[in-house]
């Protein structure tokens, strides 16, 4: 069966074989939850793996924890509530006039807002307060999505560069620091051969890899400097996100 070109296909085409052979060996080993293909894949397993995330001493450390929208961190999402964490997610495809939204595990209790509803995508845009970039705290610990990772600390995502984008933000803000982990739950089936996925220069190295079956420490550590660069911003990004161009005038001229 044919399948349509990824939305963001073209931009590395390296990247864009892993990614494709990764959404097909999950369907065919039928361990994808739902649709595989052109996002962030969900797995079976993926309960498993944020608990062995939040067995880090780094995530107990965390009282601030960010982690990306898509449906495999649910469970990561969920255990940041349970364990007191104040959460931030952005806005899915950061297509709203706001990035992100701030989950704060007391004022959804003081609510009555279970946790199970607040963790997925519909629920922290409805119950999370909106914040922009420069409104939010310090970050302790960071989890992005990923479709390939590498035990070096090599990712891609599904190709949209929405993870490299905000993680300059931070680091331009001050929000993030090179000591900052960054860290993502897969199924074992997306770990791949250091080869198989290219870095490149705006590219951020995982801190920590955890699937249904192990937790790995890659030793990778961010840049010392780090930021947004500006120029690389592709045009489309600037087009679908509707406050992205109205923040570099904010963070090139304050």
């Amino acid at each position: 069966m044919s399948v349509a070109p990824s939305r963001w296909a073209g931009r590395n085409s390296a990247k864009d074989v892993v990614r494709r052979d990764i959404w097909g060996q999950l369907v065919a080993a039928g361990v994808n939850v739902g649709p595989s293909y052109d996002r962030i894949p969900n797995f079976v397993g993926a309960d498993v793996a944020a608990q062995r995330l939040s067995e880090l001493d780094a995530w107990k450390r965390a009282r601030t924890i960010k982690c990306n929208p898509d449906p495999p961190q649910i469970p990561v999402r969920l255990r940041a509530l349970y364990d007191g964490k104040l959460l931030f997610a952005p806005v899915p495809y950061l297509t709203r006039g706001f990035p992100y939204l701030r989950i704060d595990p007391d004022r959804l209790a003081a609510k009555g807002v279970d946790f199970e509803t607040a963790a997925t995508a519909q629920g922290f845009v409805e119950h999370g307060e909106p914040l922009g970039f420069e409104d939010m705290e310090a970050l302790d610990f960071c989890v992005v999505g990923c479709v390939a990772v590498t035990r070096s600390g090599g990712r891609t995502g599904k190709g949209a560069g929405f993870a490299d984008l905000e993680h300059g933000i931070f680091r331009q803000l001050g929000l993030t620091n090179a000591d900052t982990p960054i860290a993502t739950t897969v199924h074992s089936l997306q770990v791949v051969e250091d080869a198989r996925v290219v870095i490149e220069p705006h590219d951020n190295a995982l801190t920590y890899i955890a699937t249904e079956f192990e937790l790995m420490s890659t030793g990778a550590r961010q840049a010392e400097k780090g930021g947004v660069d500006w120029p690389r911003v592709r045009e489309d990004q600037f087009r679908d996100i509707p406050f992205l161009a109205e923040l570099r005038s904010r963070m090139e001229y304050k």
